[in-house]
């Protein structure tokens, strides 16, 4: 029984360290190093301690199996956790087959910024329209344009930063 509350320890705190490492990178990525530095501080306290078991033991399959299954718990967990924070922000563009002021009208009606141009499709011109939003607001954006054009094509990137433009005020 000790030996399966030892390894069940191990995949916890395993499944809790990658967590925060995987957070912790993306957290990295998008500049906030302060938030990333103190995640990464908590996650290799915990690494280690998870770690040292696994090492001095490595006959335990019990808690091989459990260091690798909490990686791999932690990795899924860690991406879920971050997607739900939505941290960022993201490029919206719409491609429309004559709806594009439509689109980006109702998108200013909802106090989003809208740009609009046309573009030349494969046959024929389209209606373009750019928006920059934070992440979280991205299925905002999504519904309030698909109310206008359900058949519009989308992109949506990440982007690392943007300055000045139109913002709307946080609800």
């Amino acid at each position: 029984m000790e030996i399966l509350l030892g390894a069940l320890l191990i995949f916890c705190l395993r499944f809790i360290g990658v967590s925060m490492g995987t957070v912790r990178m993306l957290m990295a990525v998008r500049g906030r190093r302060v938030v990333a530095g103190v995640i990464g501080f908590f996650e290799v306290t915990i690494f280690l301690v998870a770690i040292s078991p696994v090492v001095t033991n490595i006959g335990n399959w019990w808690n091989v199996v459990a260091y690798a299954g909490g990686f791999a718990t932690g990795t899924i967990v860690g991406m879920t956790i971050e997607k739900k924070l939505a941290i960022g922000l993201a490029e919206v563009n719409f491609i429309s087959m004559g709806k594009g002021a439509e689109i980006a009208e109702a998108l200013r009606a909802d106090g989003y910024g809208a740009t609009e141009f046309l573009g030349v499709g494969q046959t024929n011109v389209v209606d373009m329209v750019r928006t920059v939003v934070r992440r979280r607001e991205v299925p905002s954006v999504m519904a309030a344009a698909s109310a206008m054009d359900d058949d519009a094509f989308v992109t949506v990137q990440e982007m690392k930063g943007a300055y000045r433009g139109r913002w709307r005020l946080r609800k």
